[in-house]
Order: C-alpha cells, then structure tokens, then sequence
C-alpha cells in the first residue's frame, strides 16, 4: 500500500471511496453522514449544494427514490487527495447508469467533494 495517500485516519483514500459506495449502495445514510465533512460540495449532472446536511438531503432522496441500488466499480485511479472510480450503477434492477465519481478526501480522512459525471455504456 503506497504509505503517502494515507490519511490521519489510517485508511488510503482508495479505501474510503470504495467504503462510501458499499455503504451508498447499502442505502446506509448513518454512515455516509460520519463520512462527510461539515463543508463537503456535492455535484452532479443535476444538482450542486454545499454542506453535510444538504448533501445527505440529496443522498437521502436518491435513496427514497431507488428500491435497489447497486454499484460495480469498473476501476478507479487515484492522486494524492482525489479517487476517480469509473462505476456501472443499476437502479431496481433495471435502470443502467455510467458515472464517474471524482472523490476528493481532506487530511482528516473525510470526504470534501464529490463530483459525478454522467457518462455511456459501449451500446
């Protein structure tokens, strides 16, 4: 494990992305809250708001409009304080969504942005 993408919270910030989307597509809001920081910018090809609570109000509608939620992470690339993940997203077992995520993470093991690129299957 590359010791410089670590942060103080001892997790590399390839390990907290990949945890936030387990737990979205768990639909687990408690633990996507203790993952947020207070200032995070949430974005997507939709909407943008700024600060934790707001962006759990929007994760918390995305999770009350989707029955099932499941994520297949295609592959992700990381720097220094950001993870790009390339994901195949179904929705109820029928909608097909490609995005990108662009998660950034602050020193303290937190996650400050989010920035969701809708993109295209190969059909």
């Amino acid at each position: 494990m590359d010791k410089r993408n670590k942060t103080s919270a001892g997790k590399s910030n390839k390990e907290i992305c990949l945890l936030y989307l387990k737990k979205y597509e768990e639909k687990d809001l408690n633990s996507i809250g203790e993952m947020f920081s207070e200032d995070i910018v949430l974005r997507d090809w939709k909407i943008r708001v700024e600060g934790k609570e707001n962006a759990l109000n929007e994760t918390r509608k995305n999770f009350e409009n989707a029955d099932s939620i499941e994520i297949e992470v295609l592959s992700t690339y990381e720097n220094k304080d950001t993870v790009a993940s390339e994901l195949k997203i179904t929705v109820d077992s029928t909608e097909e969504l490609y995005v990108v995520d662009v998660i950034s993470i602050n020193s303290n093991g937190k996650i400050k942005s989010i920035r969701a690129y809708l993109g295209r299957g190969n059909e």
